[in-house]
């Protein structure tokens, strides 16, 4: 089944995005809640993969390296072939994914970069921001969170003092995959109780939603499994590097073993989630945090421009998966402009418990849309701002600015590659997408810690290595 909405332009006479946020919460999920509500409420689970190459899984048309299981998981429900994370890196995609809002209005722009010492215990997700855990736990859910954190290390910050009942991974942005490799065999935390950990870790993390999904299964959970392959250091188990051995570029041999051990992770999780019983009665969300940075692990952003750290569709489109048999159509495509903000309300609307009312939300409840109920496209706008960078999307037109100021307006819908630049023939579209980013930019927090932005000093440097 293809599910395909039409697209709106933008105009000067939309609604703000706050009246058609909330408009579509109101109208196209109140039948949503309201079934949530009238019957048992479903689980969650958000896999998130890190570094991943937006062209390198099967279902994505990559053929190298064989994902049979995360293919399973996208046959089984919608494909969103724009879906797009709030970031190009990791900690503040992270932000605006656990909070629903984009991360720039509460600070959270960079990662923390250079901060050691006593300068880590003020990074870290506001403690004034509601995560999606806090907000399930409202009406009943358990909640566990598996993988790899990076919103902060200071006690205030940490899992626990989240919103999740349980956890299990590290603190920040990176970890080795062996114990003792590169000098660390600590660092792993279950439940705020550091651990030795004797599995490679992209094992252990399938081993332990594994078991969170079985010891919880009797009732409502939210499960968010966040891996931290395939980021480096690039380190994969001999037998997973066996398989690849015709790949003769040692740095794509090993990352191909990084994602096949992902690959078979997540289908550990899918087959506990039949197991148990539950699967039917479990929505999943897949996507990357980022796009792939192909110099430091040979991911492929194919047919992207760009890399990670960059506005280019290359750091900021990933792989979107929705699945939730009966509710979710499988097999679907959808073809409108998503974002991973909006797992926030799509899964509150799902458990039946409304989005607080005293905050903005960015976030969109996309059941309606990738049901085929609602005919209008999720969001007039999409916007993203990292340091000097910064984008913004509506209807098939992007206009991006970069760090040393050059700018781009690109038709992406003819053009997926950004290679035609219309920045001289469209000059009405630019100026109309530039008063709409000033008017959104004018809404945002100045970052709480500093950052560099992120690459992009010129085009050439940016393009995705093939």
């Amino acid at each position: 089944m293809r599910v395909v909405t039409s697209v709106r332009m933008g105009s000067r006479g939309w609604l703000s995005p706050v009246a058609w946020t909330l408009g579509l919460l109101f109208v196209a999920g109140a039948g949503s809640i309201a079934g949530a509500a009238d019957s048992k409420r479903p689980n969650v689970v958000v896999i998130v993969a890190d570094d991943l190459g937006y062209g390198d899984l099967g279902f994505q048309g990559g053929t190298e390296i064989p994902t049979p299981h995360l293919d399973r998981l996208a046959k089984g429900g919608a494909r969103c072939t724009n879906g797009y994370v709030s970031c190009p890196v990791c900690s503040p995609t992270r932000a605006g994914l656990f909070t629903g809002r984009y991360q720039q209005r509460f600070g959270h722009e960079f990662n923390p970069g250079q901060i050691t010492g006593a300068e880590q215990d003020q990074f870290g997700l506001p403690t004034t921001e509601i995560t999606l855990a806090d907000q399930l736990k409202k009406v009943g859910y358990h909640t566990g969170l598996v993988g790899k954190w990076h919103l902060g290390f200071a006690e205030r910050f940490q899992p626990a003092s989240r919103g999740f009942d349980e956890s299990f991974g590290f603190l920040g942005g990176a970890h080795p995959y062996f114990p003792g490799k590169g000098g660390v065999s600590t660092g792993i935390f279950r439940n705020g109780k550091e651990v030795q950990e004797e599995a490679y870790l992209t094992d252990a993390f399938g081993r332990e939603a594994s078991a969170y999904i079985e010891r919880n299964s009797a009732s409502p959970f939210l499960l968010f499994l966040t891996f931290n392959g395939v980021h480096t250091p690039l380190q994969a188990p001999q037998k997973k590097l066996d398989q690849f051995k015709h790949i003769t570029e040692n740095k794509r041999q090993s990352y191909a073993a990084m994602l096949s051990s992902l690959d078979d992770a997540v289908g550990r999780v899918l087959d506990q989630l039949d197991k148990s019983g539950v699967a039917d009665r479990t929505a999943v969300f897949f996507i990357s945090d980022n796009g792939g940075p192909a110099q430091a692990n040979a991911s492929q952003n194919t047919p992207l421009n760009g890399v990670k750290a960059t506005v280019w569709e290359g750091g900021i489109r990933v792989p979107f998966v929705v699945r939730w048999p009966g509710q979710v159509p499988a097999g679907a495509v959808y073809d409108e402009p998503v974002i991973s903000l909006d797992i926030f309300a799509t899964a509150s609307a799902a458990a039946g418990v409304p989005l607080p009312s005293d905050r903005h939300y960015d976030s969109v409840n996309l059941l309606p849309f990738l049901k085929g109920e609602a005919k209008t496209s999720p969001h007039p706008s999409l916007y993203w701002r990292f340091g000097a960078q910064h984008a913004i999307r509506q209807g098939q037109y992007k206009l991006l600015k970069l760090r040393d100021g050059e700018e781009h307006l690109f038709d992406l819908s003819q053009d997926v590659g950004e290679q035609k630049d219309l920045l001289a023939s469209h000059p009405e579209v630019a100026d109309r997408l530039r008063q709409e980013y000033a008017r959104w930019n004018a809404e945002l927090h100045e970052p709480l810690w500093a950052g560099g932005g992120g690459g992009g000093r010129n085009r050439q440097q940016n393009r995705n290595q093939k």
